[in-house]
């Protein structure tokens, strides 16, 4: 028996435990940067008008810190689900309405293309209507408003300040910890918006929205058992609905039938010619394969965490 068998039976066994209770990764939650800048964050809250909370449409809860609501408080607050056009349409729809039953404002927003930048500018300033014509009342027609973007690591918040500033003025890339500051930006006359740094918070005990975060980039891919990760990720996408995607994807027959996760990731391995000595299939290839398709949306548009 090679490394790869030995492997893979080692995996599949964990695979059938019960791991809803412990995270299948080992995941370093709270690097020592993220409490300075939870204390940054919390001083500069005083000094702004508003606040934009970027979460991932693709899991609403599990990229939502929940330290946060500590740290605003009761400021006005626009909920952005970005990333829209990697999750599911009738889902994005469902969010929004659900945040919106609750009396919170979300938009949806897309990224790269700028979809819905306009609306949370619209939405900020409308949430500050009542200050802004008091301000015109007392005669300070050029006062603006000061509002503060906040949310996890990976999440797009330099992205979007970018697209509504519609110029590079922050620092940009598709993982996390970028941002490393607070960046103070001028979009216009009327608005100042502050970039802060992405911050996870010290502990997490639901192990489910702790992989979450880890199929989204939030965790860094050093810090991870990323084969683990990627099995974790196709079980769940399977068991939420998301099958005949990644049997389109992978072009998969759809007779094809696996008892185990890893069955699974052998046949996209032949499929993608992830092969090594022994026509064995390399788990590592297949693992940065599968996380990166689903990351960019190649797989489907998907939502994990449906309402």
């Amino acid at each position: 028996m090679d490394m790869y068998q030995k492997r893979k039976m080692r995996k599949n066994k964990k695979m059938n435990e019960d791991e809803k209770n412990t995270p299948s990764t080992n995941i370093n939650w709270y690097p020592g940067h993220m409490a300075k800048a939870r204390r940054e964050i919390g001083e500069a809250v005083k000094q702004v008008d508003v606040v934009i909370e970027i979460i991932d449409a693709r899991i609403p809860v599990a990229s939502r810190n929940p330290i946060l609501n500590e740290i605003i408080g009761d400021k006005p607050r626009v909920i952005v689900l970005n990333k829209s056009d990697l999750s599911d349409d009738r889902q994005n729809k469902a969010w929004v309405e659900s945040f919106k039953q609750k009396n919170q404002v979300a938009v949806l927003t897309n990224g790269n293309s700028g979809s819905g930048m306009k609306e949370v500018v619209d939405k900020a300033l409308q949430l500050m209507k009542d200050k802004i014509d008091a301000q015109i009342e007392k005669g300070r027609i050029g006062a603006s408003i000061k509002v503060m973007v906040v949310g996890i690591p990976n999440v797009g918040k330099s992205t979007l300040i970018n697209k509504i500033a519609k110029k590079q003025t922050t620092e940009t890339g598709n993982k996390p910890g970028v941002t490393k500051k607070n960046q103070w930006v001028r979009l216009s006359d009327k608005i100042q918006l502050l970039d802060t740094p992405g911050v996870l918070w010290p502990k997490f005990d639901n192990a489910v929205y702790a992989r979450h975060l880890a199929y989204i980039g939030t965790i860094k891919d050093e810090v991870i058992d990323k084969e683990e990760l990627t099995a974790d990720l196709l079980k769940e996408l399977v068991e939420t609905g998301y099958k005949k995607e990644i049997f389109e994807r992978y072009k998969i027959d759809e007779s094809f039938e696996f008892d185990q996760i890893f069955e699974l990731m052998d046949e996209i391995g032949r499929k993608r010619g992830c092969l090594v000595r022994g026509n064995m299939v390399d788990y590592t290839k297949v693992s940065n394969i599968v996380l990166d398709e689903f990351r960019t949306g190649k797989i489907g548009k998907i939502t994990l965490e449906k309402r």
